[in-house]
Parts: C-alpha cells; sequence; structure tokens
C-alpha cells in the first residue's frame, strides 16, 4: 500500500526475517552475522530504527542423540525428566542501528559468542554434536518515520515482533575454529590457576595440556 493518504502518518507495523547467517570475517572475537530483512508493511519510508534483538534458544523444538542428551545433563538434568527440565534458553542479546529505508531492507546484525561453558548458551551450543538450533528473535526497540507535515515522529516497536531461524551447528562451530581451533575455553578461580601453575613447574611440564594430562593420569 503506498504511504499517501490516511497511511502517511500511520505508525509503522515493521516485520522481521533472519534469512541466513554466516561467521563475521575479520572480527576480533568469534561473531556471527544474522542477515536480517526488515520490511514496513504500509510500506512507510522510515528514517531509522534503534533495535534491540533477544535471541533465545527454543531447545524443545530438536531432538537429542544419546551423546548431547548426557553433555546437556548440567543444563537440563536427566533426559527422562526432560518433559519439564527441558526449556527455552536466553542466549544474548544484541543493538543495532538500521539506516533510512522505504518498504524494505536488509542488513547484518552481528553476535558476538562466547566460549565460556560456564555461560548457558555456548554449553548448550558445545554440546551438540550436528543439526540445527532452533533460535527465536524478539525484537523491540524504537523506530523514527515522517509525519504528514514532515515532522520526525517516534514509536516503540512492541515485542510481539518475532522471527524464527534454525541456526546449522556446524555455522556455529567455523565461527568458533576460526579464533580457538581444536580447543576449550576453561575459566579457574584464580587459586586454583596458581595451585595448577605451581604443579606445571614442579614438575617441569612443558604446557597447561601436559600439566592437566598428568594430573588426570595419576587419578
Amino acid at each position: 500500500m503506498s504511504a499517501t493518504g490516511l497511511d502517511a502518518g500511520a505508525i509503522p507495523q515493521l516485520d522481521f526475517a533472519v534469512r541466513d547467517a554466516a561467521p563475521l570475517e575479520h572480527a576480533a572475537a568469534p561473531t556471527l552475522r544474522f542477515a536480517l530483512g526488515i520490511e514496513s508493511a504500509r510500506g512507510q519510508p522510515i528514517r531509522s530504527v534503534l533495535l534491540d534483538v533477544q535471541i533465545q534458544i527454543a531447545a524443545r523444538r530438536r531432538a537429542y542423540d544419546a551423546g548431547e542428551q548426557e553433555r546437556l545433563f548440567e543444563l537440563f538434568g536427566a533426559s527422562a525428566d526432560w518433559g519439564s527440565a527441558l526449556r527455552t534458553l536466553l542466549w544474548t542479546r544484541a543493538t543495532l542501528v538500521v539506516a533510512p529505508f522505504t518498504e524494505r531492507t536488509e542488513v547484518d546484525l552481528p553476535v558476538a559468542c562466547s566460549y565460556d561453558l560456564e555461560v548457558a548458551g555456548a554449553r548448550y551450543f558445545d554440546a551438540l554434536g550436528d543439526g540445527e538450533v532452533p533460535l527465536e528473535f524478539l525484537f523491540s526497540g524504537t523506530v523514527f518515520y515522517a509525519a504528514p507535515d514532515g515532522r520526525l515522529q517516534t514509536a516503540r516497536i512492541s515485542w510481539d515482533r518475532e522471527a524464527e531461524y534454525a541456526l546449522p551447528v556446524a555455522v556455529w562451530r567455523q565461527t568458533m575454529d576460526r579464533h580457538f581451533p581444536g580447543t576449550t575455553w576453561l575459566r579457574l578461580p584464580r587459586e586454583s590457576f596458581e595451585r595448577l601453575s605451581a604443579y606445571r613447574a614442579r614438575h617441569a611440564l612443558p604446557s597447561w595440556e601436559a600439566a592437566l594430562d598428568a594430573l588426570l593420569e595419576d587419578r
């Protein structure tokens, strides 16, 4: 519908769709780039959008093999109890400023990925062997548009604006492997690290991996 007449001053209704995902090139930290389509439902010109995005993992919407169920025990408990324990997880939040457009546009939404396995989202991703991660994108923020007399107007975007996307696990792993190839990040309390460091020095071990292997072999 044309943005003329009665529609010219109406509050814009925005629709969102996530169309693709890939590792962000030349990022300083592991970052996924989501291709985000935005459409002004009435075809109104949009001056700008200050977008808030909440991304959730819809864990109930995929199946898990025995190995994945075991690795997800810390998050959801025993698989026998997943009928009530399996739940949606908040993965992350992001913000984005969208440039002016008319009717529709496509922008990149960068999302930083943590490899801290103390974080629930990172632990979930790391536990999956293959397949896809069912994601839910919830959108809010502020849209800027012109009134019929040209004055700048603003309106809030309701949290009922949503989109779904099935992220291939392989894309997440590719993103992480660009920065941490074949490794896993482990956070330790300083006291534990100092004890490990002293053990490594005392036994003249050449690396942290060798120190951990030696400790595990002693058990």
